[in-house]
């Protein structure tokens, strides 16, 4: 009696694995807070901030994700956000509003957006779902949206156990062809 080969069917079911986590954008991640250049954090005097940003040393976020924030309950005006966005833009690898949170999925916005889908055109597609890194929830759902017109079908989870998000509609798929 001799005994069958072990087959990897995950293997060879053709199923694309897409790691979110591996497509995490290095980068150090710096939140840049209004909060120390207000008057008695209540209010922001244009003088004070237009000599902070003249004295500050602005290459120190060379190639960071930097987010403009204020931690204090001020109102700042939009034009404050404008200002420190202008002398970060020179240096930062990317540069947007909010605390660190909103920054990373701002990261995440800007990477789903530039992602190439070509390589997932009529494929079927599993979105990796354990991650060690924070990626963002948004991240998944906007992934999602944007997989969606050219994959066959589109799981999440592991390709040994996903939960089946999409099909696409044989018609979408031309005559003669199987969403599976």
């Amino acid at each position: 009696m001799s005994e069958s080969p072990i087959i990897n069917k995950v293997a060879s079911s053709g199923i694309i694995t897409l790691d979110l986590e591996e497509m995490y954008p290095a980068g150090d991640r710096v939140v840049f807070d209004l909060k120390p250049v207000l008057w008695e954090e209540v209010a922001l005097k244009e003088d004070d901030l237009r000599t902070f940003m003249k004295a500050h040393d602005w290459s120190q976020y060379k190639g960071k994700f930097v987010s403009v924030h204020c931690s204090a309950d001020a109102i700042i005006p939009t034009w404050a956000y404008m200002l420190v966005a202008t002398h970060l833009q020179p240096f930062a690898a990317f540069v947007t509003q909010g605390d660190a949170d909103s920054l990373e999925r701002a990261v995440f916005t800007r990477f789903v957006q530039q992602l190439d889908v070509e390589p997932y055109r009529s494929a079927r597609v599993v979105v990796k779902g354990c991650s060690k890194l924070p990626v963002p929830l948004n991240a998944y759902v906007e992934l999602s949206a944007k997989l969606l017109p050219v994959v066959k079908s589109l799981m999440f989870g592991e390709p040994c156990s996903t939960v089946p998000l999409y099909k696409a509609p044989k018609s979408v798929l031309g005559p003669g062809a199987s969403p599976e």
